[in-house]
């Protein structure tokens, strides 16, 4: 077996023999179980009812750099090094420009995004180029998401009014400048500085703070009154739960994975003698069988965060508490999607709650376009991640379109639409398929081999989509006009009374001050 090297600690070195696997992998592997035991501990001992919450965050923190001492060494560094001048963004130019959200958001998101993407380039082309290792750039990830967040919630919290934001944005609003402490407890505690997830500033400082448990209720004059506290669930079932998958996946991963390389699909003999049934069938299974590892990296670290009681939701119909608030992964809904959507929306969740909160949103025009090209660049530097994503963006607007037109004709009765699941099952889990084979492959040359060994079907089929069946407008945009509209209006009534011409009230039916503003401009044209 080659040996791998690693900025972290050799302490490990005779168990990475023993199991032939890098000592990266051991390492991460071995932190995020201290991690988990870590957080037992935390949950039992430091507890908010028996300490405060400085003690929480500082013991978060420390345990949290420590973990990343030893998994990457001198290079944690980076970690602080990014956390510290993004917060001194906030600091220093947030606030001479806290009236603009672009320039507000965009220096903290330009300094992150940048940041993470000089050292993608570092660690890819000057280190390991396809590697598949544990390393330094999947934990500033995280932090990057964290920041960005951030950066957006401040902002909507303190620079803007509560009837500009979405129901999401007024929820998850911050309405306080971060302590450093806080900022640095946020980004490198220990629950997530290895594998996330992603959570919002807000969720984790309740949780830290000890309200996660907490009802609150609009008071007479709509502010918010504790009422009372709930009963604090245990995590234990839910923990014991996301650890048999944990170990499920793990197992699969180290058994399956290897006998079924997604290389394979661009061998030469294979795709000279194989037949097109044959084809489909393995592409489909070798990258059913490149998922497990994700499953059990985002299962362990959720697992990690509910094991030192963060995660909790509520409760579902059935009484029972859901540990799910931060949950990556809904690993049913994904291996049984029947649309490209369904898919994304239950993996990476919180990556996908991210590039929702922070770029769809907040775009003017393209927003998936956007979106996908920010994921890529998030994701790395590896021409396969590019390559997979504006796939990706053909894709989903594809199958955006098929749905609109054809989905209703098979709703009634349940025998055609079970007949509709099954087929679209299958298409969906082939697209999926194909689209992702880059981003495993990450070269150029591999990945068009195997664009070009399907001759691009799937490609051409998603632009003929496109080109002949019509595109019905989305919600998004529907909402956004029906916004401006009303916006439009609402500052058309502002002017007229300012200049004392006060000729008609305000009223909150969009269509009669649509009629009205008419009306009043065709008596000034007269």
């Amino acid at each position: 077996m080659a040996t791998t090297s690693t900025t972290g600690s050799t302490l490990l070195q005779p168990l990475s023999n023993a199991v032939q696997l890098p000592i990266d992998q051991v390492n991460f592997v071995v932190c995020q179980l201290f991690a988990l035991l870590a957080a037992i501990w935390f949950r039992t001992y430091l507890h908010s009812s028996k300490t405060s919450s400085f003690i929480r965050h500082v013991v978060a923190t420390l345990l949290g750099l420590y973990l990343a001492l030893f998994c990457f060494g001198w290079y944690a560094l980076h970690f602080l090094v990014q956390s510290g001048i993004s917060y001194c963004i906030m600091i220093i130019i947030g606030v001479e420009n806290m009236h603009n959200l672009f320039l507000f958001c965009s220096y903290c998101f330009v300094f992150a995004l940048g940041y993470l993407t000089v050292c993608q380039v570092t660690r890819v082309y000057i280190f390991d180029y396809g590697q598949y290792s544990a390393d330094f750039s999947g934990p500033m990830m995280i932090i990057t998401q964290k920041i960005t967040s951030l950066a957006c919630e401040i902002h909507d919290g303190m620079f803007r009014k509560d009837e500009e934001l979405t129901s999401s944005q007024r929820d998850l609003a911050v309405r306080r400048m971060p302590s450093l402490l806080e900022y640095l407890s946020y980004n490198c505690n220990f629950m997530g500085i290895l594998a996330g997830p992603l959570c919002s500033y807000k969720d984790y400082i309740t949780f830290i703070e000890g309200r996660s448990y907490h009802i609150t209720q609009s008071g007479e004059n709509g502010k918010e009154e504790t009422q009372y506290e709930r009963t604090e669930p245990s995590p234990n079932t839910a923990v014991v739960q996301k650890l048999l998958v944990c170990g499920l996946s793990l197992l699969f991963h180290l058994t399956i994975c290897t006998t079924l390389p997604v290389e394979y699909n661009i061998d030469e003999h294979f795709q000279a003698t194989a037949s097109w049934p044959t084809k489909i069938i393995y592409l489909y299974i070798s990258l059913l069988a490149a998922r497990p590892k994700y499953y059990f990296a985002w299962t362990l670290a959720d697992a990690i965060n509910n094991a030192a009681g963060f995660g909790f939701r509520g409760y579902d119909e059935n009484g029972a508490a859901r540990w799910d608030l931060i949950s990556n992964l809904r690993i049913q809904q994904i291996e049984m999607s029947t649309s490209f959507k369904m898919f994304l929306d239950n993996w990476n969740i919180q990556t996908a709650l991210w590039l929702k909160r922070v770029c769809y949103e907040r775009t003017s025009f393209s927003p998936t376009i956007q979106t996908f090209i920010l994921s890529a660049i998030w994701h790395g530097v590896y021409p396969g991640y590019y390559l997979t994503f504006l796939t990706g963006v053909l894709m989903t607007l594809a199958a955006r379109a098929m749905r609109n037109n054809f989905r209703h004709y098979f709703i009634e009765p349940s025998q055609l639409k079970l007949f509709y699941d099954v087929i679209t099952w299958i298409v969906t889990q082939v697209a999926i398929s194909y689209t992702v084979v880059p981003f495993v492959l990450l070269s150029i040359k591999p990945s068009l081999t195997f664009y070009s060994s399907w001759y691009y079907c799937l490609h051409i089929l998603g632009i003929l989509v496109l080109l002949l069946l019509p595109v019905k407008k989305t919600q998004r945009r529907k909402n956004t006009h029906e916004n401006i509209q009303l916006s439009q209006s609402k500052k058309f009534d502002e002017g007229e009374n300012s200049l004392g011409q006060n000729s008609f009230s305000t009223t909150n039916n969009v269509c009669n001050q649509n009629q009205e503003i008419a009306s009043r401009h065709s008596s000034l044209k007269q």
